[in-house]
Order: structure tokens, then C-alpha cells, then sequence
């Protein structure tokens, strides 16, 4: 027969264990362990809408630049360089 205290060490020590993975995914999710070798550049779909069947324009935030991209099945091509957008960050 399995000793009841034994029971609920196995149980407790499970929970710790699957809590540890959680919490390890969710910093992950969140971007605090960062896997590469290389620098990471950040790239920001800020908008996109779909213009029908497999055609869409999107607007990209890359490297402090604006690209509105037209995505088609043949490719992807600069539609148009856009300025930069003030945030209000800034003047608080």
C-alpha cells in the first residue's frame, strides 16, 4: 500500500514542476529569454487589410521606418515609404 504522506510529495513535487514549465513558457511568450546569436531587429505589423483573394496591404514598423507592403501570392513589394508616427509618449 502507497504511504499517503509519499502520496502527496509526489503530487506537490508534480505541481512544482508544471508550475516551473508555466512560468518559463510565459516568460518566453513575453520575450525575457531571448534564444539567437545574432541582434534581434524588431518588426511591428501595425495594420493590414485584405484587398481579396490572396492580396493585402500591410503597414510594417521596421528599424524606425513606415513600409506600406503589398503582399500578393507573386511576392511582397514596397507600395510606399511613410513617415515616421508621433507618439505621445513623447510629450509626456
Amino acid at each position: 500500500m502507497i504511504d499517503s504522506t509519499a502520496l502527496i510529495r509526489t503530487f506537490a513535487s508534480l505541481a512544482f514542476v508544471i508550475g516551473l514549465l508555466l512560468c518559463f513558457v510565459w516568460a518566453m511568450r513575453r520575450g525575457m529569454f531571448r534564444i539567437g546569436v545574432g541582434p534581434r531587429t524588431s518588426i511591428v505589423v501595425e495594420t493590414a487589410i485584405s484587398l481579396g483573394e490572396r492580396r493585402s496591404l500591410v503597414i510594417v514598423a521596421v528599424e524606425g521606418r513606415r513600409l506600406l507592403l503589398g503582399l500578393a501570392t507573386g511576392g511582397v513589394s514596397l507600395v510606399a515609404d511613410l513617415a515616421p508616427v508621433k507618439s505621445d509618449r513623447t510629450a509626456l
